[in-house]
């Protein structure tokens, strides 16, 4: 059964290729059954053993409802973005094989239905095609590649995983999504509810920092008992990892500083409220690569803004930022001392240059999808056989470690096109124009988050804002 969930995972990924790229509507729905069946041999052989009559009725359960979220969609379209951002923080602790997972569940039931209104689509002779436009191409030939890489990963269960419940389902999310009709009332209204979901949250977070009581983490209940100062104590909100609640803040936050540069007094002034309590509440996250993200996200919006006299005022930013940093004695010493930046990352550093190690150790094919942490585990002879000190914090070197060269080629591809899409020839009017900039900035943080915590393929918002910029661009293009 392994070696068939294999073929099967590789069968999904290439009907999933032929989805996005397909050149008529016979081939993409040729492309969406294999892509139906390489998710049913992945789940059935991740599915745990026992319990056969529940996850059966489960599944019945679960394809009703699929089926009813089809017949909205084919009416109301643009319930699909709705339902994707708020389903984007429920990860439920689920058992995956031999192990645990924090996984998407209420996510995938909406996948099911939008797949159920691609096929209605197809099936009545939709003939449109390619409708991610730049990004199709190499969005395609990178989940294809990924997926023939998991035909020889050195960690077949890892590779089914992130197959099954990341790359198959996210996108096919990002077709569908690709093919809505332009709306800008809708897009206004993802706006409120990102708001408001941004806005919970953080108050969430605040609470859990004033009663020092957090949900769902272990981990991070016991490194902050351990924490060394009394101010320091990381929160998470609903979410499992307070890096991932800080990603969406971030994103959050972004979308206000939109409005606040570009909009009218009322909502300006509105959404500067908004931004500054989101922002309170990212604060406690201490997720530097969120700071990161944002501050990224913040310097390009500027940019866009300013045009070519943003760069002497950014060059000052940053060089009084550098000139600060060194000159404060502890982070003078933890940068350029003896510890040096391995102690600065967390130690984040060691895995990206044994990421890299371990990617020209397996440059033409890498060691398989989903296989990173225990190759890594096994080139720094950690015990056990995903060794938790071997997870990976930058999505371009896992890539390249378990795709080889031609995966790390394709996502740069990728990513160069997915980035241009919302800035090409936006000339940022009306709210078209604003909206693309709102994906644009998205798109930018969850990039540069990626490249200090991964997860990037794992995060539905990056799936859903590069395929909504396909959309805003189309629009302003025959505008």
């Amino acid at each position: 059964m392994a070696e068939l969930a294999r073929l099967g995972g590789a069968a999904g990924a290439l009907g999933l290729a032929a989805v996005l790229y397909g050149p008529s509507r016979r081939v993409r729905a040729g492309g969406l059954a294999a892509w139906a069946a390489g998710c049913g041999l992945l789940a059935i052989w991740l599915a745990p053993s026992g319990h056969h009559r529940a996850y059966a009725a489960a599944a019945a359960a679960g394809t009703v409802l699929a089926a009813g979220i089809a017949w909205l969609l084919r009416r109301v379209p643009w319930l699909l973005p709705v339902a994707i951002l708020a389903c984007a923080p429920a990860r439920i602790p689920v058992s995956v094989g031999h192990t645990s997972a924090n996984l998407l569940l209420p996510m995938y039931v909406v996948v099911a239905g939008a797949a159920l209104a691609l096929a209605r689509e197809l099936l009545g002779g939709d003939e449109r095609t390619r409708e991610l436009g730049r990004a199709a191409l190499p969005l395609a030939l990178f989940v294809g590649w990924t997926g023939v890489a998991f035909l020889w990963s050195q960690d077949r269960h890892q590779g089914a995983v992130e197959l099954l419940f990341y790359v198959l389902p996210f996108g096919l999310l990002a077709v569908s999504l690709s093919r809505l009709p332009w709306r800008a009332g809708w897009m206004t209204a993802l706006y409120v509810q990102l708001a408001a979901m941004g806005l919970l949250f953080a108050v969430i977070g605040i609470w859990q920092y004033e009663r020092r009581d957090i949900f769902w983490n272990p981990k991070v209940i016991v490194d902050n008992a351990y924490a060394t100062s009394s101010w320091f104590y990381r929160v998470n909100s609903v979410f499992y990892d307070p890096s991932i609640y800080g990603r969406f803040l971030v994103v959050a936050i972004l979308a206000a500083l939109v409005l606040v540069l570009f909009a009218g007094p009322a909502a300006a002034w509105s959404a500067l409220v908004v931004a500054a309590v989101t922002f309170v509440g990212l604060v406690p996250s201490f997720s530097q690569s969120s700071f990161v993200a944002l501050g990224a996200g913040i310097v390009v919006a500027l940019a866009v803004l300013w045009r070519r006299r943003s760069l002497v005022p950014l060059a000052l930013a940053l060089g009084a930022l550098a000139a600060v940093s060194l000159g404060v004695p502890q982070a003078r010493h933890r940068i350029l001392g003896k510890a040096g930046i391995s102690t600065a990352t967390g130690g984040r550093s060691n895995l990206v240059t044994g990421g890299i190690e371990l990617a020209l150790h397996h440059p033409l094919l890498g060691v398989g999808t989903g296989a990173f942490q225990h190759a890594y585990g096994r080139q720094e002879h950690l015990p056990g056989f995903r060794p938790k000190k071997a997870a990976s914090h930058d999505t371009p070197v896992t890539v390249a470690a378990e795709t080889g060269l031609p995966g790390l080629a394709l996502l740069l591809w990728l990513l160069a096109a997915v980035l241009a899409a919302p800035f090409r020839g936006n000339p940022l009017l009306g709210p078209t124009g604003r909206a693309r900039l709102v994906l644009g900035l998205a798109l930018v943080a969850i990039v540069v988050h990626s490249l200090f915590y991964d997860a990037l393929l794992e995060d539905p918002l990056f799936w859903g804002a590069l395929a909504l910029s396909a959309v805003a661009a189309r629009r302003q293009a025959v505008a």
